[in-house]
C-alpha cells in the first residue's frame, strides 16, 4: 500500500522540476563522464570512472525516489476547506505567550521544509499542534524543554 504525500502547489511543481532536471541534465552528464572515463582504457583501476558510477548510482536513487513521491502525491487546495483553520499551505502568525514574541510560519509538506525561510512540516511538533486551529486558538506544543504555548493570531492562505 502506498503512502499519500501531501504537497503544497509550489512544492509539488519544485519537485517536479527538480526531476526534470536529474533526467534531462544530470543524467546526460553523467553518460557523457562515464563515456570520457571509459576511453582511457582499463575501467578496472579508473578512478575517474569509479567516481562517475558512484554519481550515477546515487543520482538514478534520487530520480527512483522523486517518481515514487510524484506517484503518491496529492496537492492540497486550500480553499476546498475555507473554514479558518491552519492546514497544509497556510500562512499562521503566532504569538509565544510566555515571551510575547510575534513570528510567523507556513505549513508545508515534509519535503518542502526550510525553518530558516519559515516553512515548517505539517509532520513536525509544532506543524502537528498547528493542523486545524482556528484564530484566537492556543496551541501547545510538548517539547523536551516543557510546553511551548502559541496563539494564533491569524492564518492567511
Amino acid at each position: 500500500m502506498s503512502n499519500i504525500e501531501w504537497f503544497t502547489q509550489e512544492g509539488h511543481a519544485n519537485l517536479k522540476a527538480e526531476l526534470d532536471e536529474l533526467i534531462k541534465v544530470k543524467r546526460p552528464e553523467i553518460a557523457r563522464m562515464l563515456e570520457k572515463a571509459r576511453a582511457h582504457g582499463d575501467i578496472r583501476e579508473n578512478a575517474e570512472y569509479d567516481a562517475a558510477k558512484n554519481q550515477q548510482g546515487m543520482l538514478e536513487s534520487r530520480i527512483a525516489g522523486l517518481k515514487h513521491k510524484l506517484a503518491n502525491a496529492r496537492i492540497f487546495e486550500p480553499g476546498a476547506a475555507g473554514d479558518g483553520k491552519a492546514y497544509l499551505g497556510a500562512c499562521v502568525r503566532l504569538k509565544d505567550q510566555k515571551s510575547e514574541a510575534e513570528f510567523e510560519y507556513r505549513l508545508v509538506g515534509a519535503d518542502e521544509a526550510d525553518a530558516k525561510a519559515g516553512k515548517i512540516s505539517i509532520v513536525s511538533p509544532v506543524g502537528k499542534a498547528l493542523l486545524g486551529l482556528g484564530e484566537g486558538d492556543v496551541a501547545e506544543i510538548k517539547v523536551p524543554a516543557g510546553t511551548l504555548r502559541y496563539e494564533i493570531l491569524s492564518i492567511t492562505f
